[in-house]
């Protein structure tokens, strides 16, 4: 895990079911366990940029709704309300280590259009030389699907390329990528370390997420890929795992990693 050791300018995603109950409610322990070893690593030197999921669920859990909408109003409107949640406790919790936070949202059209995608990268450098974590998220309140991301893990993939991370780090709900899905098959093994990413890697992360979520394990191999591609190293790693980030700056063997490849390999 040296190339998370010794990366600088780090991205890490963290998913809905991470930061909620499954009621849809903050989950305010693992929030605040999160944002204390994001606050340390700022304190190390590292540039850190925080892609976070969690507006829809946590203003379905707001609203008290059974279940995450299907119609895209609906999803706008529990996005506006959760947002304001979400930053909210983020600015209070980091706030109580000295840390600066922003907000920053993102939609696909921004990022496909030249020169408003040169002024997205020009504010992420100045916030990150200002000394501010951006906290990052889709702008899910006006998204539709012409100018959706899809999913986050996409999302953080394409925020580490814009910032010129080292590493991405996704936080899920599993210890990272197993040869088949443990939830089905007791004997399945974790794979460590994947140096390229074929079909054998990519039928082992099968389809589903969770209910307020959005994701699965196969987004996240995508973001992987995307993130290789340009030489970033990834880490899937278990967001509820205690003291999960520290571990990783510590070199020890979490989760899976996903190596960057360098450009003459690319």
């Amino acid at each position: 895990m040296n190339q998370i050791v010794n990366a600088k300018r780090i991205v890490v995603k963290v998913g809905t079911s991470t930061l909620t109950h499954s009621t849809g409610m903050l989950n305010i322990r693992r929030i605040e366990s999160l944002v204390k070893m994001l606050a340390d690593m700022k304190n190390m030197g590292k540039e850190l940029v925080l892609v976070s999921s969690g507006a829809i669920g946590v203003g379905v859990g707001k609203l008290g709704l059974k279940a995450r909408p299907s119609d895209t109003p609906s999803k706008q409107a529990c996005a506006s309300i959760g947002q304001c949640e979400l930053m909210y406790v983020y600015d209070k919790v980091f706030s109580e280590y000295n840390h600066v936070v922003s907000q920053v949202l993102l939609t696909r059209d921004v990022i496909e259009d030249p020169r408003r995608k040169e002024n997205v990268q020009n504010s992420f450098e100045r916030l990150l030389q200002m000394n501010v974590i951006p906290i990052v998220n889709e702008n899910d309140t006006v998204a539709v699907e012409e100018i959706e991301f899809g999913d986050n893990d996409a999302l953080s993939a394409i925020v580490a390329r814009l910032v010129h991370a080292d590493a991405l780090i996704i936080l899920s709900d599993i210890d990272g990528l197993y040869d088949k899905d443990p939830r089905k098959h007791p004997d399945a093994s974790l794979i460590a370390r994947v140096e390229e990413i074929g079909e054998d890697i990519r039928s082992a992360a099968g389809e589903k997420g969770t209910s307020l979520g959005t994701g699965g394990m196969i987004t996240k191999i995508e973001a992987a890929r995307m993130a290789t591609q340009e030489g970033i190293h990834v880490v899937i790693a278990n967001g509820s795992r205690h003291n999960v980030l520290y571990d990783l700056l510590d070199g020890k063997a979490i989760g899976t990693l996903f190596v960057g490849r360098t450009k003459g390999n690319a």
